[in-house]
């Protein structure tokens, strides 16, 4: 928009007639505040504008100024003029013999050419391939060999000695021949009726590029509303029908600039079509559903284009009936150029504009739904010039101004430059650079040189040069004949102020008629002009008022939202302004074109905070395009954003039953509305009016584009249904229900399930099943048959007709296979024929024990026990296992035998071999092995004995230090719990600590002698912290160190020092001293002295001596009645060895109790995993050792606890179900 105030003198030829124009100007208005504002000196035409509007640049013109372009004879020196030049892209098609690069230009003197590549100087001259032509920067590149090194961009120079001239960029393009790689496809296997795509995914090339779906025989797949080809090359088909079944599916990619066609690998597609015949309810769900799209995919996508490009939208959708494609443009109509084509799924709006930017939206439907998806369209614009620099010829003094602006989205880069090179590398210090102008003051005849403008953005580049003459010519008689009139000479001012307002100082051109244009206007520019035109006659002048004032904007725009329902919706829009418009200023919203009333109620879902606008739970109603608005008194601008509600599917609607067909029904609904978010499927539910009335179950689930299904059903039920929807925000309410429908009773269609065999008893077998729910009963008067008949024995099956779901069968043999089926029956008929199950009549205990078992010592804490397995049919079961018991004798350190704690371990499964951890070393062991079943254990092996070798001792219980004194220290210990072997001494160790807690060499002495318990260590530094290490050792090592610390004394004192840290006290036995060896210090040497009394005459001595001979005589006591009670050991061991196995059983539902007293684990066991062991009444045998499960890895390696009682005799029975596999 321009706004102009005018009056042109040349009009009036003396003073009079100009104060005539001054009066007439003076009625318009005097204070303009406008975009683009031009105040003329002249009444060439009258204006009255009230309006005010933002400004952005104001132009006054009062001088004489010609912009004309240059033809000046070439017989004139003159700068060079690119004349021809190739076109910015060159491609290199194969069946071109040639390809010439061109540039031709003239000047005076002749121009000199030259080229660049990729930015770097090339010269054609120095390639003996390229042909050059003469006086002409033209050449040719020859199509005879490989073009891939000529690929590039080039640059021609056109130079003489006033100044260079530059071409565009030429891009040279070797295209590559686009080809398909070799693939195999699988055959795409679709079901009739569902939609499926056949991918082209053609190959690069040089543009246009042209799909075509044909077959091997080159016959054209028939396209339609169902079939059709995408933008992107694919095949999409909306739902797939048996003709659609082929071998022969070929995609062709033609390229016609480069006379290309290439054929991908053909496609097989196999259409599976229904089958009558079918049973299941999902595979007979109707294939009509709603519409969804195949592409584009979501709910929204972008899309940028260029000006004067075609937009094209596309939307293919897949559903049953075939959808129907519509197309809209939010807010606004289609523009009336837009055309559809590809039945309708394809929008063509040719040759866009900014007018064709903003929101469209497909909605593609059929009688059963719908579905959308919204295209949000930017239109951008490659540069366009709005002042294209010209070439001029100007005198030497005067002020020469080159002027360039382009415009384009997004907004071009202007580069400068001066004979090619870029114009900060070239300066000069009468130019100067203002925005989008350069100007030239006082310019020379040096000055003359060839200026190029280029502005750029990603959509293109525009390239200008502009021939800048400086030179003086004779005088030119500009007047027409006939015209005589005073000439007047135009100037202007300021703010009253009395100087003319000059070019340089305000970035401001004169034009011809008297404008004066002013460039960039900052808010300094705001004041009073003046324009003032004299001739001889006198002067005459008008004002005008101009105001600079900031543009309205939006810096923060409202983005598209997708809300649940009941939250709220947080819609941003944050403007800046003129702050001169405060007052005035409002931001306000609109929904749907509608503005939002705003009453600040508690009732008001609508509140706008700092710019915000927020709706508090967001209803259905809310949904829809949101504009901010931000207004002044003079501007306003608008930015709209679109809000999507989401929610649970609506209900479905208007169900109907229909095709009653006895037990199976046909339901059809009508989909509620999904809010926005793709219903993903369908739940049918149904409620029974006899055994649950009122309790709704899930029967069915089908996709969210069905909208009917078969139901299969059960027998003699009345039923109704209802239907829910799904998708992603949730399930929606349900339906209104049907009406009831009764089905016919019917013979069963299912048997029981879940059959269990098990046999309590020897002789007995408990058949167990699912018994089937009511409403599979399909009828009254359910009943079972029961048919056994032992395997390979009998021929004949033996039935039994039973109501409940058990059934015992007596007098059976022994763990005996049996074939076993159940049929269900009603009042209407059998079920089906059932399946035969395997089972098994009731366990005996096994009646052998495993022989040959030997035992091989791996260490002196573990050995390896192997036997040879139970035959099969000594087992009487399913084996569960087998069971190691062992116990430990005596230490070998002395020859008192005396009977452990007993301990077990279980290898669930068939082996013949298995490990035993954690045993005592230096000892004798007896062990005996065992198998066992579902029953219980068998009888035990014999015993085997067996001894473990030496081990390291156990950790000294007591260590302690006896006495510090300023040289010596006396230590005290007490021998090992667990020697493990023989003692054959100490290794006591020592170092000393230093003042920064840094520890010295470490010294040894060896105590040969183990019946040693005191030591005293001799020259030792006083005032120093030592640490004393101690070890007992046997003929294998030594074992586990203890360690004490102390600090020699200031003074020769005797002091005892109590253990730090220690609760425990033991007994120290004293012991002469044999001959002991030192290791010898380092740092000095250390006198080493035992003690020598007599430990006979200690009073502690005789104490503990006491002790012992005691509790000696208390045991005694107690193993002579206990032999009283319960006859000689012997007789107890050989009971041990012959188990009565018939007495096993006799009380076999018993489980043994145990109390923590009782389970005396190993030292380093761990829990038992199993405690449900049965126990019978024999008496006092070798069987029962151990009460605790273990298990092992399939070698024998330990991986499970174990576990001790004490002199439980009772012998026991391991249950196969609590059996942990090793």
């Amino acid at each position: 928009m321009e706004k102009a105030v005018s009056c042109d003198t040349s009009r009036y030829h003396n003073l009079g007639a100009a104060e005539k124009c001054t009066e007439e100007t003076e009625e318009r208005s005097k204070k303009l505040f406008v975009p683009d504002v031009e105040i003329y000196c002249g009444t060439m035409r009258s204006l009255r504008r009230g309006a005010v509007a933002l400004l952005r640049f104001i132009t006054c013109v009062c001088a004489l100024h010609r912009t004309s372009a240059l033809n000046i004879p070439l017989e004139v020196e003159q700068l060079p003029t690119i004349t021809d030049q190739s076109p910015s892209s060159l491609i290199a098609f194969p069946f071109d013999e040639s390809f010439p690069v061109t540039c031709e230009a003239k000047g005076n003197p002749e121009p000199e050419f030259r080229w660049s590549k990729n930015g770097q100087e090339f010269d054609p001259s120095l390639d003996p391939r390229l042909i050059k032509e003469e006086n002409s920067g033209t050449f040719v590149i020859p199509n005879n060999g490989n073009l891939t090194e000529y690929q590039g961009t080039y640059r021609c120079y056109a130079s003489n000695k006033l100044g260079t001239a530059i071409s565009r960029e030429i891009e040279f393009i070797v295209p590559n021949v686009p080809k398909f790689p070799k693939e195999k496809h699988d055959p795409v296997v679709v079901e009739e009726g569902q939609p499926f795509t056949l991918q082209c995914n053609p190959p690069k090339g040089i543009p246009p590029l042209q799909i075509y779906w044909m077959t091997i025989s080159l016959q054209h797949i028939e396209q339609d509303e169902r079939v059709s080809t995408g933008l992107n090359g694919d095949l999409y088909f909306s739902h797939a029908i048996e003709k659609d079944s082929r071998r022969d599916y070929c995609c062709f990619a033609a390229f016609p600039k480069i006379r290309t066609i290439v054929q991908k690998t053909a496609m097989s597609v196999i259409v599976n079509t229904k089958k009558s015949d079918m049973t299941d309810g999902a595979a007979n769900a109707i294939l009509q559903r709603r519409p969804s799209l195949l592409t584009p995919s979501g709910d929204q996508s972008q899309q940028q284009l260029v000006k004067g490009e075609d937009l094209k939208l596309e939307c293919i959708a897949e559903g049953i009936p075939t959808p129907q494609v519509e197309w809209l443009k939010i807010g606004h109509r289609l523009p009336p150029k837009a055309m559809k084509e590809n039945h309708g799924k394809l929008l063509i709006v040719p040759k866009v504009n900014q007018d064709d930017s903003g929101k469209y939206m497909c909605k593609a439907k059929n009688g059963i739904g719908e579905a959308v998806h919204y295209f949000i369209v930017r239109v951008e614009e490659p540069p366009e010039w709005v002042f294209e620099p010209e070439s001029q010829l100007s005198m030497v003094g005067s002020d020469v101004l080159i002027r360039c602006s382009a415009t384009g989205t997004p907004k071009p880069a202007i580069t400068w430059r001066v004979n090619g090179v870029l114009l900060q590398d070239s300066p000069a210090e009468n130019r100067k650079f203002f925005d989008d102008t350069i100007v030239l003051y006082n310019a020379k005849a040096s000055d003359s040189a060839v200026y190029q403008c280029e502005a750029s953005n990603r959509h293109g580049t525009l390239l200008s040069n502009a021939n800048i003459m400086v030179m003086n010519l004779p005088p030119m008689i500009l007047t027409k004949e006939g015209e005589e009139y005073p000439p007047s000479t135009i100037s202007w001012s300021k703010d009253e102020s009395p100087d003319s307002i000059q070019v340089q100082e305000l970035r401001s051109t004169v034009h011809d008629n008297g404008t004066l244009e002013i460039y960039s206007v900052e808010k300094g520019d705001t004041g009073q002009y003046t324009c003032w035109a004299k001739n001889i006659e006198g002067s005459s002048a008008i004002e005008a008022q101009l105001y600079v004032k900031d543009p309205t904007h939006i810096v923060v725009a409202p983005e598209d939202q997708q809300i649940l329902i009941g939250n709220t919706a947080q819609l941003s829009c944050q403007a800046e302004y003129d702050k001169s418009f405060s007052d005035d200023f409002e931001l306000l919203w609109e929904k749907d074109d509608v503005e939002i009333a705003l009453n600040y109620t508690e009732d008001s879902r609508y509140l706008i905070e700092d710019g915000i606008l927020h709706i508090v739970n967001v209803s259905h109603e809310d949904q829809g395009v949101y504009t901010c608005v931000a207004r002044s008194s003079v501007d306003q601008d608008t930015a709209s954003a679109l809000l999507l509600v989401l929610d649970v599917p609506d209900a479905p609607e208007n169900l109907v039953l229909t095709e009653h067909k006895g037990r199976s029904v046909k339901i059809k609904w009508i989909p509620g509305d999904d809010h926005n978010s793709s219903t993903t499927e369908f739940i049918i539910e149904y409620e029974e009016s006899q055994w649950e009335p009122g309790n709704w179950k899930e029967l069915l689930r089908v996709p969210g584009n069905h909208n009917s299904a078969i139901l299969k059903l059960q027998g003699h039920v009345d039923y109704c249904f209802r239907v829910s929807g799904v998708n992603t925000v949730g399930r929606g309410a349900p339906s209104e229900p049907t009406e009831r429908y009764k089905t016919p009773p019917a013979a069963p269609d299912k048997n029981p399930e879940n059959i269990r065999i098990e046999g309590q008893l020897p002789h007995e077998m408990d058949i167990n099943w699912e018994p089937l729910v009511p409403i599979e009963h399909n009828g009254p008067g359910l009943e079972y048959k029961v048919s056994y008949r032992q395997q390979d024995v009998d021929l004949v099956w033996t039935e039994h007709m039973v109501k409940r779901h058990s059934f015992v069968v007596k007098n059976t043999p022994t763990f005996a296979p049996y074939e076993i089926k159940i049929q269900a029956k009603n009042h209407q008929g059998w079920g089906p024929e059932p399946n035969i199950v395997l089972g098994y009549s009731g366990e005996d205990f096994p009646s052998a024990a495993p022989d040959d078992v030997a035992v091989e010592v791996l260490n002196s804490t573990v050995v390896k026990v192997s036997w040879i397995r139970v035959h099969r049919d000594k087992l009487h079961g399913h084996l569960g296992g087998y069971r190691i018991n062992w116990w430990r004798l005596r230490s070998l350190v002395d020859s008192k035998k005396n009977h452990g704690e007993k301990f077990a371990v279980t290898f669930p499964g068939d082996h013949n071999y298995g490990t035993i951890p954690g045993l005592t070393p230096f000892s004798e062991y007896s062990l005996i092995v065992m198998t066992f079943n579902g029953r219980g254990n068998g009888p035990g092996s014999h015993p085997v004995n067996f001894k473990t070798p030496e081990g390291v001792p156990e950790k000294n219980p007591v260590f302690r230090v006896t006495d510090v004194q300023k040289h010596t220290v006396a230590l005290a210990w007490a021998p090992p719990f667990e020697p493990n072997g023989i003692l054959t001494g100490y290794l006591l160790e020592y170092q000393l600590i230093n003042d920064t807690e840094e520890m010295e060499p470490l010294q040894t002495v060896d105590i040969s002698n183990p019946l040693t318990t005191k030591w005293i260590l001799r020259d030792l530094e006083p005032l120093s912290k030592y640490r004393f290490y101690l070890r007992s050792c046997t003929t294998v090592g030594c074992g586990p160190v203890v360690s004490e610390e102390c600090s020699t004394a200031s003074e020769s004192t005797s002091t005892t020092t109590p253990p730090a840290g220690h609760s425990k006290s033991a007994s120290l036995t004293p012991a002469s001293v044999p001959k002991s060896r030192v290791t010898k210090p380092t740092r000095s040497t250390i006198g080493l002295t035992s003690s020598h009394e007599g430990i006979s005459t200690q009073g502690w001595f005789i104490g503990l001596m006491s002790a012992v001979a005691l509790l000696i005589l208390s045991i005694l006591i107690a193993c002579f009645v206990n032999r009283n009670k319960g006859g000689k050991y012997s007789v107890k061991e050989k009971e041990d060895l012959h188990p009565d196995v018939e007495s096993q059983g006799m009380n076999d539902d018993t489980f043994c109790e145990y109390s923590d007293n009782d389970e005396k684990p190993l030292k380093g066991s761990q829990q038992s995993l199993s405690r449900e062991i049965k126990v019978g009444d024999s008496g006092d045998s070798l069987v029962d050792y151990g009460e605790e499960d273990a298990q092992f890895n399939e070698d024998g390696s330990f991986i499970g606890v174990y576990a001790g009682q004490k002199e439980k005799r009772a012998p026991v029975d391991i249950k196969d179900t609590a059996q942990i596999p090793a």
